[in-house]
């Protein structure tokens, strides 16, 4: 759908769409905050949130390992590789999440959020008090420029919302409204996320191109010392304008946060073992179990935490590019899924202890159901029959081998899933019809040992089936530019999921992405089920039925067979220094994830 500037809207559109929706006109209330489903678990005059330690000192700094480089410090663009903490500190949103409940938000730039039963606009007032680092106001007009703005120019994950906005307004000095031209319940909330940016600060320079010169934000962090790709340095803002707020309290406590850039995971581990690094997060449990038993841990210098979690596995693997030959062909897909010999490879690596991701929303209650699909599941999906591959109605396992190395089962099934397919083993090595070879080439990033480990195993077991894989690695500026493009055959991929999934996962498995550059469809996913599916999330006006259209486009992911899955871990292992601290007693519901560190943590010696 084509974005309609908000001066030119047509009075007939806007009493069309008070005609499709409901009455557009009819009148919300404004609220403190706003949830998904059913109202938030905060009261108006809350405190502080659930997780965090509302009297935790301030003051310290962390200095954390990062893999890789950057050479941009402008995060909001497609072009450059940018620092992820950068984003997330040095700017703010309208309101801001609460990490212990699945979708709820809080004001945060805005003091309160209004929006009809239908949800077909939502209209935000800004806190008088809320200033970018600058000490200039947040206004009406900054926000109005940054949504669309990013809507058009940004990174194409601000796209789609933007799509769906028919009128955007400023409705009073501190007031601002967004009418939507389709049913998405939605989009209140994922604007409430957008990030506000200062518009006079692009006067005479172009948006969408890379910079080292940071845009100015309104979060606690500003920009310090820095060198692409070697550290980075975010300090605290003194004059911070929502130091006081609610929201924020017990929030973002330490002073510094200092990222070092490192060659590959192997030497960011030295680093750490040697105290140049104060926290690291480590995701191989045998590593876990036998390299942290050095001077410091057994001095009590560093702590082992093990953080819990609520969260869904999501998706973690090598995922195949179906917009080339021969991973177009969902048989060739199943066989290489068939050839990845997860019990063995999981005790080499894991010493046989992480489970393994069944489905990209297991160990959740909206991953997908053992056997067939039942109830409003199999109602969602019937109309697609046609199109859905074997086992999203009928029911779906991942193959699973008997822990030795040959995998004769599951070799033998590969082997004839890629005769169906046209394959048979010519010298020795797989060949279709037309002579031509299956040879994959596995794209990593340098540095990345775990997952080059992972894959030399899995090119051996390819061998056994005549298939020549090939890994190939890159540093991180070719491996994102690459990615970007979807020139690879398989990579490694990972997508966390929360319980709340939504608009981005259009993102994810949208058609749009098989053209568009900078999706995260890195599978080139088009299926008007998994379509259907995002829209039926989107509509859903009741908890069940939200939950049914997510397990209904569980199965469409997870046997269409786009990824190899390894494995998830229902607790994080963090590493660090005694003297930071977290508060152990009331860790949020998404666990290690966003908002957990260095969000709630403090310093204390």
């Amino acid at each position: 759908m084509r974005r309609i500037h908000p001066a030119s809207i047509r009075p007939a559109l806007v009493l069309g769409m008070a005609l499709a929706f409901g009455a557009t006109g009819a009148a919300g209330e404004p609220k403190h905050g706003i949830a998904m489903y059913g109202e938030p678990a905060l009261p108006p005059d809350f405190v502080s949130l659930p997780y965090v330690n509302p009297d935790a000192p301030e003051g310290g700094r962390i200095v954390l390992a990062e893999v890789g480089g950057y050479d941009s410090l402008h995060p909001f663009i497609l072009k450059g590789s940018s620092v992820y903490g950068h984003r997330v500190y040095g700017y703010e949103s309208l309101m801001g999440r609460s990490w212990d409940e699945p979708f709820t938000l809080y004001g945060l730039l805005a003091e309160s959020v209004e929006t009809p039963e239908d949800r077909s606009w939502v209209e935000f007032t800004l806190r008088e008090e809320a200033r970018f680092s600058d000490g200039s106001p947040v206004t009406v007009e900054d926000v109005l420029w940054s949504f669309e703005t990013l809507g058009t120019l940004g990174h194409p994950r601000y796209h789609g919302a933007w799509d769906k906005v028919a009128r955007a307004e400023a409705t009073g000095p501190r007031t601002v409204r967004f009418e939507f031209a389709e049913e998405d319940r939605e989009l209140p909330l994922i604007l409430g996320l957008r990030p506000v940016l200062k518009k006079a600060d692009f006067d005479g320079r172009p948006f969408d191109e890379s910079t080292l010169e940071p845009p100015i934000g309104s979060g606690p962090y500003v920009v310090g010392d820095f060198e692409p790709g070697r550290f980075l340095s975010l300090v605290k803002n003194p004059d911070w304008w929502g130091a006081d707020l609610a929201f924020n309290r017990g929030q973002h406590n330490i002073e510094e946060i200092r990222y070092e850039w490192f060659g590959d995971g192997d030497v960011a581990f030295e680093a750490f073992r040697a105290g140049a690094v104060d926290s690291v997060r480590e995701f191989n449990i045998a590593k876990w179990n036998v390299s942290y038993d050095f001077p410091a841990v057994r001095s009590g210098e560093v702590v082992k935490s093990l953080i819990p979690h609520d969260r869904p596995s999501g998706i973690a693997g090598f995922v195949m590019n179906t917009r080339r030959a021969p991973f177009d062909d969902w048989r060739v897909r199943d066989a290489l899924i068939h050839a990845f010999n997860f019990e063995f490879i999981n005790q080499a690596i894991n010493a046989g202890e992480q489970p393994r991701i069944t489905s990209y929303f297991s160990n959740s209650i909206l991953g997908m159901e053992d056997g067939p699909a039942e109830g409003r599941v199999a109602e969602l999906l019937a109309p697609f029959a046609e199109e859905l591959l074997p086992g999203a109605l009928e029911g779906y396992a991942l193959p699973v081998s008997d822990g030795s190395e040959a995998n004769r089962r599951n070799t033998r099934e590969a082997i004839r899933l890629l005769g169906e397919a046209g394959y048979t083993v010519q010298d020795g090595v797989m060949t279709n019809s037309e002579g031509q070879r299956l040879r994959p080439q596995i794209l990593l990033q340098s540095g990345a040992t775990q997952m080059i480990n992972v894959a030399d195993l899995y090119v051996e077991a390819l061998a056994r089936i005549g298939v020549e894989a090939e890994v190939v690695t890159v540093d991180s500026a070719q491996y994102k530019e690459r990615t970007q493009v979807y020139d690879f055959d398989m990579t490694y991929y990972t997508r966390g999921l929360s319980l709340s999934p939504g608009n981005e996962q259009m993102l994810y498995w949208g058609c749009d992405g098989v053209e568009q550059e900078g999706t995260r469809n890195w599978m080139g996913l088009c299926s008007p089920a998994a379509e259907a599916m995002i829209g039926e999330m989107l509509t859903a006006e009741s908890q069940e039925g939200f939950r049914a259209a997510v397990k209904a486009l569980d199965r469409v992911l997870t046997t269409g067979r786009y990824v190899v899955p390894i494995w998830h871990s229902p607790v994080s292992r963090l590493a660090h220094k005694a003297w930071l601290h977290y508060p152990e007693d009331r860790v949020q519901m998404y666990g290690d994830w966003i908002g957990f560190q260095p969000d709630v943590w403090w310093v204390e010696r």
